[in-house]
């Protein structure tokens, strides 16, 4: 019944005529699944914002859920600043309608008092997250939803930070827009000017970007690099960068190029998955280039392949590029004395544990929080005496410096080009490197499997998986003991070898880890931007030197193996 009244609001004004036709369109429909799913709640903030299919109804993406949105933070920021006409930096990705949709919510901010600050087309998330700290906003939001489908798109939200909204923000804009009517929606005339910006921040942000660096580029002229944005916003600013830094052997995917929301080139904008870079890869091979980068459609993830000692090509996952990444900034930073005991190096609940061992080897803390990089964000806000290094999570996303507050592939793609300029120069390769860390630190080997669970039985099946985990904990997992818990809903640990419990220091979340007697875990959550479930795995091991690479992924892949076969994928 509460469908039924919310799809019979949707029938009339304040809602267009063509809004009207696609819901009556959707009643009459035999599909009373997707009519459901349409109208059963509304979107709510994840760890990314707001993020849904774009459609008619509460639950998707359209102009009347973002419109309710904006007159929701337009009241808050209204409320949180009120000496000041509140600035939001608004930017968009090359996703259907984002355009569109931006000009929607600017048109709802500034006809509620707020003043906005417009870029005129595409642009990165990490630029944006830079121009709310460059142009010294209130706010910030960007129309992108990340690498999901093409049906999706999404609405984040930035404080005057820099960074993606947390407590007590997130609540209290959710409580702002929950008294926003549809009825009372201003959609314009605007009663401020939108304020275009372009060329002056990108400038800035390049220059940030480039100055971000903890050393010059070694030789970047005999790096042979191919580069694809996956349709995406990258073509801004990943090309310009490396250009400006020297690398002038960057060669193009150029059916990939062009901006397009139905990314036709690939099965998902992912570059965290090998077939998203495989049209990357095999003109790597053509070329003999050293070094393959791809981003996702708003650029805040990259992935990374690079050329073997045998001539095939090897993706990085998510925690080896953070690895490499961190382990080359401090060590470079470490050499130049740059290296400060206020230095801190941040990471997520479900990433590598060896962003711990590489901060013990530094003699520097790693900050731990929870996953979503608006808490790495959060950590560097609240440590201003401090110095933020760098950070990574194990979803491909990396950041260098405080400039930005959320994952950043403009300057990550970057330092990965420098670095493997670096090891080249010296005859390394990244895999060489990888080795020396895995001795240096611990041989730490991780997976990610994913469960999707569509709609509303869908969301239930995923609660229903956490509730039995919670209630029913494995005792053995890949054949080892579990002897420790990690409930980050309780806010417990508990050690199951003395009986005892703690309690944790983080926020609340729907997070449980399980870690075994030899050091292997498995970490699951849902997932706060897609229906799924993510369960995140990692086995250790002691790396033989004496023994090949080859050797040893063999056995530690062998260990993983046996424990994804616990799980019920």
């Amino acid at each position: 019944m509460e469908i039924e009244k919310k799809m019979a609001c949707w029938l009339k004004v304040p809602f267009d005529s063509e809004t009207q036709q696609a819901v009556q369109s959707l009643a009459n429909g035999t599909d009373s699944e997707a009519l459901h799913d349409a109208f059963y709640k509304d979107l709510s903030f994840g760890t990314g914002g707001m993020r849904g299919k774009m459609g008619v109804g509460t639950n998707r993406i359209n102009k009347y859920t973002l419109g309710r949105c904006s007159q929701g933070l337009a009241t808050y920021l209204l409320q949180e600043f009120p000496s000041l006409t509140p600035k939001v930096v608004i930017a968009f990705d090359s996703r259907h309608n984002s355009q569109s949709l931006a000009q929607e919510v600017a048109n709802v901010l500034t006809a509620n008092g707020v003043a906005v600050y417009l870029f005129t087309d595409l642009r990165t998330t990490p630029e944006l997250s830079f121009a709310v700290r460059h142009l010294r906003a209130q706010a910030g939001i960007v129309l992108t939803a990340s690498h999901n489908p093409p049906i999706y798109n999404g609405y984040k939200v930035y404080w005057e930070d820099g960074a993606q909204i947390v407590p007590p923000h997130d609540q209290k804009i959710m409580e702002a827009i929950d008294s926003v009517s549809y009825e009372s929606l201003q959609f314009g005339p605007p009663k401020a000017k939108i304020h275009p910006i372009d060329l002056e921040v990108d400038e800035a942000y390049w220059n940030t970007v480039l100055k971000l660096l903890p050393v010059k580029p070694k030789q970047p002229e005999n790096l042979n690099v191919v580069f694809t944005p996956l349709h995406g916003t990258a073509i801004t600013a990943v090309p310009r960068v490396l250009q400006r830094a020297g690398f002038d052997r960057v060669s193009f995917v150029k059916e990939q190029m062009h901006p397009d929301g139905d990314f036709p080139t690939v099965k998902s904008p992912n570059p965290e998955e090998r077939e998203a870079l495989s049209l990357a890869i095999d003109q790597a091979n053509d070329q003999k280039a050293d070094l393959v980068i791809g981003t996702d459609p708003d650029c805040d993830r990259l992935g990374v392949a690079f050329r073997t000692n045998a001539g095939s090509y090897q993706l990085l996952n998510g925690n080896q590029l953070m690895l490499l990444l961190t382990d080359f900034v401090l060590d470079q930073l470490q050499q130049k004395n740059k290296l400060l005991p206020s230095s801190f190096i941040a990471s997520t609940i479900v990433s590598t544990p060896l962003m711990q061992s590489i901060a013990t080897q530094y003699q520097i803390e790693c900050v731990t929080t929870l996953t979503g990089f608006k808490w790495i964000g959060e950590a560097i806000e609240n440590r201003p005496s401090d110095t933020f290094i760098c950070g990574g999570e194990e979803s491909y996303g990396f950041l260098l410096g405080s400039a930005v507050r959320d994952k950043d592939a403009v300057s990550a793609s970057l330092l990965a080009a420098v670095m493997t300029s670096q090891l080249k120069s010296e005859g390394k390769s990244l895999l060489d490197q990888l080795i020396l860390c895995y001795q240096k630190y611990g041989f730490q080997y991780e997976s990610l499997h994913s469960l999707n669970k569509e709609g509303a039985a869908g969301a239930k099946a995923i609660l229903e998986i956490m509730h039995s985990y919670r209630n029913n904990p494995p005792r053995e997992l890949g054949g080892n003991k579990v002897v420790k818990i990690y409930d980050y809903q309780t806010g417990v640990e508990r050690d199951l070898k003395n009986n005892s419990e703690i309690p944790l220091v983080l926020p609340k979340a729907n997070v449980l880890i399980f870690v075994t007697s030899e050091g292997s875990r498995i970490a699951l959550r849902p997932s706060g931007t897609e229906p799924k479930i993510k369960f995140y795995l990692s086995v250790a091991n002691t790396y033989q030197k004496e023994k090949s690479w080859e050797y040893n992924l063999a056995k530690i892949e062998k260990q993983l193996k046996i424990l994804e076969n616990d799980l019920p994928l």
